[in-house]
């Protein structure tokens, strides 16, 4: 069950998403907290930045820079996780994961919690759009991200 502080970081993760897809990039967006604290926040910036690498999960770690530690934090990200960001996730430890959605792509989350990371999924209405609208307006784009071009 999603506490106020979780619909609190998936609302900024949100917030990423939107940015980038304002900036003409793929609407994925990413916050890292330790409890109430805010460590980074980033969104995919394939497009804005020409990195293939920068998604939204890699930018946030990213911008987190380095950390002593992960164990006690949780990663927001509006979509369930690529392969390339799951990897990222199990790298460095970090146990909990909320997932604004994960309709429009299934992701890895099956992954992460069968390497016991405790994965919750929103269901968030606005994330489901945003990636939804984004997905029918730049197939391509969106084909180019998840490597299915």
């Amino acid at each position: 069950m999603l506490t106020d502080i979780d619909h609190k970081f998936l609302r900024m993760a949100y917030d990423e998403a939107k940015a980038g897809y304002d900036e003409g990039g793929c609407p994925i967006g990413s916050v890292l907290a330790e409890g109430d604290r805010l460590v980074a926040r980033g969104r995919n910036q394939r497009v804005q930045q020409g990195d293939p690498i920068a998604h939204g999960e890699m930018d946030c770690l990213r911008n987190a820079g380095r950390q002593k530690s992960y164990r006690n934090m949780t990663i927001y990200t509006t979509l369930s996780p690529c392969m390339m960001c799951t990897g990222a996730i199990l790298q460095f430890n970090i146990p909990r994961v909320v997932v604004g959605e994960a309709q429009n792509f299934p992701g890895n989350h099956g992954l992460l919690r069968e390497h016991g990371v405790e994965v919750l999924i929103a269901d968030d209405p606005d994330c489901i759009e945003l990636m939804r609208r984004f997905v029918a307006e730049k197939p391509e784009l969106w084909l180019e991200d998840i490597a299915e071009n």
